[in-house]
């Protein structure tokens, strides 16, 4: 669990990536990890607390620590719930896109439904295109299964 929320507050936190992790229009790198809790719920507590922390260095300190970081441990618990690899990036992408959409929207003065649109395009890039093949790479490759079960 340590492990885990330490490269999700390092991905988040660290230059270049830093950059891209918060406002309305974001791509959180390290939202790919959040398809873990698939192989394991345990993960979504690992990914609760890294989102803690990288949360600090948030401009929306307060609601990314409560919020973003209640909506990454929602995300996590549905995630390590659904049936197929292929719907893992599913629950971090639209509770993200609804919640984080909500308040950065409200915080940002944008329009709802244009924050929620870009949260979820960042969501789908990190969740399927980055977070998507590596759960299909762990899952077919026996040593790494075993070792993130």
């Amino acid at each position: 669990m340590a492990l885990v929320a330490a490269i999700y507050a390092v991905l988040t936190l660290m230059p270049p990536f830093s950059s891209l992790s918060y406002g309305p229009v974001q791509v959180r790198v390290a939202e790919a990890l959040t398809v873990l809790p698939f192989i394991s719920g345990f993960y979504a507590w690992g990914l609760f607390v890294g989102c803690i922390v990288a949360n600090l260095g948030s401009p929306y300190l307060v609601y990314d620590v409560v919020l973003g970081s209640l909506a990454t441990l929602a995300a996590g618990l549905l995630t390590a719930r659904m049936p197929r690899p292929y719907l893992a990036p599913l629950p971090p992408m639209i509770i993200n896109a609804v919640v984080v959409g909500w308040y950065v929207g409200v915080l940002s003065d944008l329009p709802y439904i244009t924050t929620a649109a870009y949260i979820l395009a960042g969501e789908f890039v990190a969740c399927f295109a980055i977070g998507y093949p590596l759960l299909l790479y762990i899952l077919r490759n026996e040593r790494l299964r075993g070792f993130f079960s």
